[in-house]
């Protein structure tokens, strides 16, 4: 009994460690400003429009004029 309990909790510590905690930040960098977009505004697609109009606006000036990241605490 003891020998599965300690199997079954290094099992899960050496999954959870190979798991990233925070899925939605990776995922929100390869996300094009179409698909943010459609999660924002899922059924007006006047406010899809503008939103992604402006997300390309502030991807072309951050390409062109990149800023360093502040650093982390």
């Amino acid at each position: 009994m003891l020998r599965t309990l300690l199997l079954a909790a290094s099992f899960a510590a050496f999954v959870s460690a190979g798991l990233p905690l925070d899925q939605s930040s990776a995922r929100a960098e390869q996300m094009t400003c179409r698909e943010a977009a459609k999660l924002k505004f899922p059924g007006d697609w006047k406010s899809r429009a503008a939103y992604r109009k402006s997300c390309k606006a502030a991807w072309r000036a951050h390409k062109l004029n990149p800023q360093p990241l502040p650093p982390r605490a």
